[in-house]
């Protein structure tokens, strides 16, 4: 028997060994007399694997963490306090992310002398991010979250995210993905 042959009848033995043990373990589940199947006779079904999602942080102070500017110098959160402000949570290979970023742009236009607009991005400080946010239209500050201390601490596990904070620094609003009319409506009956 050539090389190929052996290989092809080695792989359908295998395929059929496996067919067989996938055969037994599902006959094996709908045996009525497994314990594995007892919540189902109560209708009771088992919870699905949960999915990671953002922690409600509405009320929260933001957290005292530093992040970094493009050159590395640690900035602490407690220094945009102050003001009415708009955290913007991105990076660059994030789709919702890359398509609201031109409407955040528009936005700090509008709002910018009355309301303090920062873009923290989840990556360690980069050239290639600080450009991609300026070809997108971002003028106003850009921070990194390099070691992930400002991500963690308000619960972010999807991206993008929005914080609306007060000028004594309390989160009145968290939101995920805006375009610029949701973002000003948001501006305006949330810091405004």
């Amino acid at each position: 028997m050539n090389v190929r042959v052996r290989l092809l009848v080695g792989s359908l033995a295998v395929a059929a060994v496996a067919s067989v043990a996938a055969g037994w373990v599902i006959a094996r589940s709908n045996d009525p007399s497994s314990s594995d199947t007892a919540s189902l006779d109560n209708n009771v079904l088992p919870e699905p694997p949960s999915i990671g999602t953002n922690a409600a942080v509405k009320g929260d102070p933001l957290p005292d963490v530093t992040v970094q500017l493009l050159d590395g110098t640690d900035v602490p959160i407690s220094s945009l306090k102050g003001q009415p402000l708009v955290i913007n949570v991105w990076y660059s290979s994030c789709v919702p992310c890359k398509k609201e970023l031109p409407d955040f742009a528009a936005a700090h236009l509008v709002y910018g002398d009355r309301v303090r607009f920062v873009g923290i991005n989840s990556l360690p400080p980069s050239d290639r991010e600080e450009s991609f946010a300026r070809d997108k239209g971002v003028q106003y500050e850009l921070l990194y979250d390099a070691n992930g201390e400002f991500i963690t601490s308000v619960g972010i596990a999807a991206f993008p995210v929005t914080l609306f904070v007060n000028a004594e620094g309390i989160i009145v609003r968290q939101s995920g993905q805006l375009d610029q009319a949701s973002l000003s409506e948001l501006i305006e009956s949330k810091l405004l």
